[in-house]
C-alpha cells in the first residue's frame, strides 16, 4: 500500500477545547505522529451559533479513505456528535478529510480535495501555515498562492493559543 500524506480539517464551536483536545488525541492514537497548525477562533457560517475554533493537522499513513472515514466517524461518536439534517448547526466537532495525498476523489460518500480549502479562510489558512508549498491536485497551485488570491478575508479569523497536548 502507498503511504500518503492526509490533511484533516477540524473544527468545534459546542466545548470546543475540549473537542479538539479529544480528536488530537484519538488522532494520535490512530495515526501516531501528526501536525498541528495554529488554531483560529471565527464565527459561526450559515447561521447563528457560537463562534467556532478551527484548525488542520496531518499525517502519513497506508490506509485507505475509507479506513480514515471510519475513524472520523468513531472520534464523531465519542464526541457525542449527532447527525442532523442541517447543513449549517453547531458541532461538537467536525473532521473532514481535506486532502489524500495528490489523488483526486469523487463519490456519493466523500469528495477529496475537500471544496472547503478554496471556499473557506478558516480551513485556507491553517492549512497555508502548515503547508504554503503544497500543490492542490486540482488546480496546481500552491496552497499560499490560493490564500493570497483569498486576501480580505482573513479579518474573520483570530488567532487562538490553547494547549492541545
Amino acid at each position: 500500500m502507498l503511504m500518503r500524506h492526509i490533511y484533516l480539517g477540524i473544527g468545534s464551536n459546542d466545548k470546543p477545547k475540549e473537542n479538539i483536545r479529544l480528536a488530537i488525541k484519538e488522532l494520535r492514537d490512530s495515526f501516531g505522529e501528526i501536525q498541528i497548525s495554529p488554531v483560529y477562533k471565527n464565527k459561526a457560517v450559515g447561521f447563528k451559533g457560537e463562534d467556532f475554533l478551527n484548525l488542520v493537522v496531518a499525517f502519513h499513513t497506508e490506509l485507505s479513505v475509507e479506513e480514515i472515514m471510519k475513524i472520523i466517524e468513531k472520534i464523531h461518536a465519542l464526541s457525542g456528535r449527532k447527525r442532523v439534517s442541517e447543513k449549517y448547526s453547531s458541532r461538537t466537532l467536525d473532521i473532514d478529510l481535506l486532502l489524500y495525498g495528490q489523488d483526486i476523489l469523487n463519490n456519493s460518500n466523500f469528495e477529496v480535495p475537500r471544496e472547503d480549502i478554496l471556499k473557506y479562510s478558516f480551513v485556507l489558512k491553517p492549512l497555508s501555515e502548515m503547508a504554503p508549498n503544497l500543490i492542490h491536485p486540482e488546480t496546481k497551485r500552491s496552497i499560499s498562492s490560493h490564500w493570497k488570491s483569498m486576501c480580505g478575508k482573513s479579518e474573520d479569523l483570530k488567532l487562538v493559543g490553547i494547549e492541545l497536548d
